[in-house]
């Protein structure tokens, strides 16, 4: 039986080739055929109803298909993802709403602040190579807490390790599921709150049926949506308008163009010097301090993502791992490349077709998101002709015509209606619509997966119930996957306003938690558990310590940990008089909302919260390295057992210390 199962298996690895082949030519056959229907007069609505429900409906039978009721293949795939496949799956397990809604926005609104993001990002799957995910493979766990309790000997580090991957997860998580109902909402014509759960059924019947095995097979394919998607819309447009499909070459153009235009609408009273920001001047938005710290925060935390580290436990071996590190780089590479010329051409496409244009003949394509609330002209929601010539009306002086000043996007909402600005067929804007939720969806997937491991495989089943049989294993991991996935639709049906900020503190705490014990539980033989659990304790209670004050708490960070208000990356002023502002009736309020005057404005040596984990993370380090050296040295068969995690050759340790 045994041997018939591994045989299907393997023919079914030689045959993913042709598999994902037809799979990708059926894909852009359905385009097409929507693009015909839309010539044909089908109704907008009925199309996009088409886009969503078909791509759901393949991921849900893909789940269907690879359901498994095997421990290994629920955890790990069955350790036999080929590394070229594994990278495209951790390529849309990185993908997520942030990078694929997010990114391009953020780049539009920050300019050349915005690329500390990309940089960041991209370059944490350096590290992930170099210093981390080959030697979990080679240590041979389900779960990272699975290591930190092998490594560290007992329950207290696995335990820590659960923790710091929920914390973690959960707020990039929330994250997803907002990306989701933002979507559903808007394509599907559904209230939010109901999005936000429809969204929900998607990642579900996924990941609950066959765990990290139908997750694997569907991340792949959604993959193959989001990169077709992302691409089109730039590829259209740098041909249309300087005739090569390239757009990562005529992206300088375009930047050159945006410079031109904005000293046009200078010159012709389109702006003031006050609301233009310039494209491509540096540290407007974040000091030189604070750009470099995101890209730190963002490179480290990459590498200490437990849902990213999850996927180099699926491949066949240490050497695969390593190459699968190299596949993911190349598949995130193709859309962070791509993403700052997509934020130039959306700039471009609004500075010429929006701004300058008469109110009365705003093209309708903006109410539908105007009733979102997510565009506003004038300082209103721009619902319809009427409301947003009553808004402009009601300012003095007005010109009759969009000015940079009266125009407001949400930057979430850059990627999703480019295609509709630049005036191309509503079936792109399906298109799109069907990649952010294939990135939304793949990475809630992975997020999901993972604290649901972690809590079934490191708390019940290593903690509580450690002779629980398979099924019932299987049947609590199912159980929690639920539960926590409708905790987590519940908090993004509030909507919670820091929505990229939530998937920065998420890298944060990653990095203070996570990397200075696992970095130093692989390099340096002679960390103690000891040291390591101290580590983390200090490191992630720092960072979080400093996040939830600074946002929550601002005034007793002010009056009793000393904090100052943080300045203006431009000019060096502070951007909150503190004695002013403590002297408010509101001053010490607790959980206050984004209006209050300190919240995210104090802190210590003028670093953003989002980069807390610039002081968690070297007290980490030096808190493991000097308890460590106080302490007992590990013994001598652990020291042998981290000897060999460095060996890419033979068996994983967890098999030698088995058999």
């Amino acid at each position: 039986m045994a041997t018939q199962g591994t045989a299907s298996t393997s023919d079914f690895i030689k045959n993913l080739g042709k598999m994902y082949g037809t799979y990708t030519g059926g894909f852009i056959g359905f385009i097409l055929f929507l693009a015909v229907l839309e010539q044909v007069g089908v109704p907008n609505k009925i199309l996009g109803y088409l886009f969503v429900f078909f791509t759901l409906a393949v991921y849900a039978i893909i789940g269907v298909m690879t359901r498994t009721a095997e421990v290994s293949e629920y955890y790990v795939a069955g350790r036999r993802v080929p590394a070229f496949y594994n990278g495209m799956a951790t390529g849309a397990d990185w993908m997520s709403a942030a990078s694929f809604v997010g990114m391009a926005g953020t780049l539009f609104l920050l300019g050349y602040d915005g690329l500390a993001w990309v940089l960041g990002w991209t370059g944490g799957f350096v590290l992930v190579s170099i210093l981390i995910g080959p030697y979990l493979r080679k240590f041979g766990a389900y779960t990272v807490p699975d290591f930190l309790s092998f490594r560290y000997g007992g329950n207290f580090a696995r335990a820590l390790g659960v923790i710091v991957l929920v914390a973690c997860s959960f707020t990039y998580v929330t994250a997803q599921i907002y990306g989701t109902g933002l979507i559903a909402s808007r394509f599907l014509g559904m209230q939010f709150e109901l999005a936000v759960f429809a969204g929900l059924v998607g990642i579900l019947l996924c990941a609950m049926l066959g765990g990290m095995r139908a997750v694997t097979w569907t991340q792949i394919a959604q993959y193959i949506v989001l990169i077709i998607a992302y691409l089109t819309p730039i590829v259209i447009l740098s041909t249309t308008q300087y005739g090569i499909p390239i757009p990562q070459l005529t992206y300088g153009q375009a930047i050159v163009d945006i410079t031109a235009r904005e000293q046009q609408m200078l010159a012709t009273g389109l702006t003031t010097a006050a609301a233009l920001k310039p494209h491509i001047q540096p540290f407007i938005n974040y000091s030189p301090l604070n750009f470099f710290g995101i890209i730190m925060c963002m490179m480290v935390g990459t590498a200490s993502l437990p849902h990213i580290l999850m996927r180099y436990f699926t491949t066949p071996s240490v050497r695969e791992a390593r190459q699968s590190v190299a596949w993911s780089l190349l598949f995130i590479f193709l859309l962070y490349f791509s993403a700052p010329a997509y934020a130039a051409f959306s700039k471009l496409e609004v500075y010429t077709n929006i701004i300058g244009r008469d109110l009365t003949a705003i093209r309708p394509w903006l109410f539908s998101w105007g009733e979102l609330g997510l565009i506003q002209i004038c300082g209103k929601n721009a619902g319809s002709i009427d409301a947003i010539v009553a808004a402009c009306k009601a300012i003095a002086g007005h010109p009759g015509v969009v000015r940079l000043q009266d125009f407001v996007i949400n930057t979430d909402v850059i990627v999703l209606s480019t295609p509709e600005i630049a005036g191309l067929p509503y079936v792109i804007s399906g298109l799109v619509a069907a990649g952010g939720l294939a990135a939304a969806l793949s990475t809630a997937d992975g997020l999901l997966l993972a604290i649901a491991n972690a809590l079934s495989h490191d708390v019940y089943y290593k903690m509580i119930d450690p002779n629980a049989p398979t099924m019932r294993r299987l049947t609590v991991a199912r159980a929690l996957l639920v539960v926590v996935a409708v905790i987590a639709a519940a908090t993004a049906a509030t909507k919670p306003g820091d929505i990229l900020a939530m998937v920065g503190w998420a890298f944060s705490l990653a990095m203070a938690g996570n990397f200075p014990a696992l970095v130093m539980g692989v390099w340096w033989k002679r960390t103690t558990a000891t040291g390591a659990v101290c580590g983390i304790i200090a490191g992630f209670g720092l960072c979080l310590f400093y996040l939830v004050t600074t946002r929550y708490f601002p005034g007793a960070g002010v009056k009793y940990f000393g904090m100052t208000s943080l300045t203006n990356p431009l000019t060096g002023a502070p951007l909150v008089d503190i004695a002013k502002a403590m002297a408010l009736p509101n001053a010490m309020e607790s959980f206050p909302t984004l209006a209050h005057p300190m919240a995210n404005k104090v802190g210590w040596f003028d670093l953003n919260n989002i980069n807390c984990g610039l002081l968690g993370t070297p007290l980490g380090f030096a808190v493991i390295y000097i308890v460590s050296k106080l302490g007992k040295e590990p013994s001598a068969e652990m020291q042998a057992y981290v000897d060999d995690i460095r060996k890419p050759r033979g068996r994983t340790v967890l098999e030698e210390r088995t058999t």
